[in-house]
């Protein structure tokens, strides 16, 4: 079919949905939904059999949907209403929830249901739940509405509140009232329920040394941060006690919360504030509130906020990292090849990079850089550590590498995993190999790892056309070595597995060798150093020259500008394997 899909932006469920559909052997447009009008010339240019909005905060007008067939998906179970549905569930304790794609109506989201998927909550973040569950089960409702409405015999079932399994109601936007953290009253649960709800999107409004600042982030200290007082983390619930790698950990009524990101409340007037590490935005205001260090591992098997991990099993070793919104900055690029580093000297035959879930990495960090003082300067010191980290991936001879990747990657980021001997993702991945849509030529060796993958006529299709592809479509190409079916617990389950195998494999000690011998040949062909340099020329005029259309992407980017219209890399028919 002829599915066109409507958003109100590109974002990552409706990445998903595109890449899916187009594996199901649909052809697929986009239009980004900026007013009544455009939506109607886009219908009327396109002609779709079945319009899609996976992700959408306006109303269709009625005589869109009163003549064709537009499908909402609703992150809430049936009855669900409102657009705060993933707040409520989780600030309020949900166990399970749901995602209901149901026909557009002249009542927001009360139209008949096509489809209704179930999930289980589990505790973290609204965003990073997006992702991984509510995408996922989002997914399997779409996939069987659109069976259902191919098939030409389905009647979408009436929304009906009496029906046993109708268990959502009306619900009103949620305001920074709802959000409140009382410090002296909320226990530890309330606290980490309220910040996650809120992440990343809008934050919970709250004050620290005489400003408001929104908080993004939550996680739960543990024993082992010294909550007992022998290490001096105590103090009046509310108090900041600590930092870490960025964050602040604040003490509770029976406990503490780090979180990592804080975002300055905007003055009326005011410039845009962006969200950012929290010990950023704080600055001198924690002189002398002590820097907590996890080490990485120490901190493989506990539940404070740890942004990098490593345990072994056997003989194949776990680098685990999790940066928020998958950015590196500078400064994790440099902790996390330390940690590498460090790994590498660990008597393993199989070292996996990646996180426990969720993003991989999307590359350098556009926040840190537009709101540092010199963000050319910034840009260029950035790569340069990323590309390091990627250096060392790369000369890596004495043992297999993996990367996997439980959830999205992109740009120098999914380069990063490229660097890797083999590359496992879970099917649910989203991929986007590429930097173009940033006004960047792109470094971390891609002009390397990308054509050695998949040859030169399809990364230059890759990194041109700017679409993202499906963890399968990836596989086919080359892309990546293998996928594994399931939710993100099913997908760590399967790494260890299929990481331990390799680590026992008899033939590894002559995979290594092989792999050795090959690096020393291509090395000897063109040096890695000459892929790098190339790239930096042409990233160093991306920062540095005049009219570069990078400052103001990156600007547009980190500001939340939505683009005017729909970029015409979306708006053109795309159809399966592409």
């Amino acid at each position: 079919m002829r599915i066109l899909l409507i958003a109100s932006a590109f974002n990552s469920l409706t990445q998903r949905v595109h890449t899916v559909l187009r594996d199901e052997d649909h052809t697929v447009a986009v239009h980004l939904v900026r007013g009544d009008e455009p939506l109607r010339e886009a219908v009327r240019a396109t002609d779709p059999d079945l319009i899609i909005a996976p992700m959408l905060t306006a109303v269709v007008p009625k005589d869109i949907w009163a003549g064709r067939t537009v499908l909402i998906v609703h992150p809430g179970p049936k009855g669900d209403r409102g657009p705060s549905s993933l707040d409520w569930a989780i600030q309020e304790g949900a166990q399970e929830w749901g995602v209901t794609v149901l026909q557009a109506d002249a009542e927001m989201d009360a139209g008949d249901i096509w489809a209704s998927v179930p999930f289980r909550v589990v505790p973290c973040g609204k965003s990073e739940l997006y992702r991984g569950e509510v995408a996922d089960a989002a997914v399997a409702a779409v996939l069987l509405a659109v069976e259902r409405f191919a098939s030409g015999t389905f009647t979408p079932e009436p929304l009906d509140y009496s029906a046993p399994d109708v268990r959502g109601r009306l619900r009103p936007l949620m305001r920074q009232e709802a959000r409140r953290i009382d410090w002296d009253r909320d226990d530890t649960a309330t606290v980490l329920r309220k910040l996650r709800a809120a992440d990343s999107r809008p934050g919970v409004l709250d004050e620290l040394y005489g400003e408001e600042y929104f908080l993004h982030g939550g996680h739960p200290a543990d024993e082992l941060d010294g909550l007992d007082g022998l290490d001096g983390l105590r103090g009046g619930p509310g108090a900041v006690l600590a930092t870490r790698d960025g964050a602040i950990c604040r003490a509770t009524t029976d406990g503490a919360v780090w979180i990592p990101q804080l975002r300055r409340r905007r003055v009326p007037g005011g410039p845009v504030t962006v969200k950012l590490a929290a010990t950023a935005v704080l600055g001198e205001r924690l002189a002398g509130v002590p820097e907590k260090a996890a080490d990485p591992v120490a901190s493989a098997d506990r539940t404070t906020w740890a942004e990098i991990r490593y345990r072994e099993l056997g003989r194949a070793g776990f680098l685990e990292f999790s940066f928020p919104g998958g950015a590196m900055d500078t400064g994790r690029c440099r902790r996390l090849l330390a940690a590498y580093r460090a790994a590498c000297a660990r008597p393993t035959s199989v070292l996996v990079l990646g996180p426990r879930r969720d993003f991989f990495s999307n590359g350098i960090h556009l926040g840190t850089i537009e709101t540092s003082a010199d963000p050319g300067g910034e840009s260029w010191e950035n790569i340069n550590a990323m590309d390091d980290l990627v250096h060392a991936v790369l000369t890596t001879t004495d043992r297999l590498t993996v990367a996997a990747l439980p959830g999205n990657a992109a740009a120098g980021g999914l380069m990063l995993a490229l660097a890797a001997d083999e590359v496992w993702c879970r099917e649910a991945a989203v991929l986007n190999p590429h930097y173009r849509l940033m006004g960047l030529y792109g470094s971390e060796y891609w002009t390397y790892t990308l054509p050695r993958r998949v040859g030169a006529a399809e990364a230059e299709r890759l990194t041109s056309r700017a679409l993202p592809v499906s963890a399968a479509y990836a596989a086919e190409l080359g892309l990546i070595d293998r996928t594994f079916p399931g939710g993100q617990e099913e997908f760590r389950a399967g790494v260890e597995l299929r990481a331990a195998a390799l680590a026992g494999a008899a033939e590894l000690a002559d995979r290594i060798a092989r792999k050795r011998s090959g690096r020393e040949r291509e090395e000897a062909e063109r040096p890695l150093e000459a892929y790098r340099l190339d790239e930096l020329d042409r990233m160093r005029r991306n920062f540095f020259a005049a009219g570069e259309p990078y400052p103001v992407l990156r600007r547009e980017f980190v500001h939340g500008v939505r683009p005017s219209g729909t970029p015409e890399h979306l708006t053109a028919w795309v159809p399966t394997g592409t």
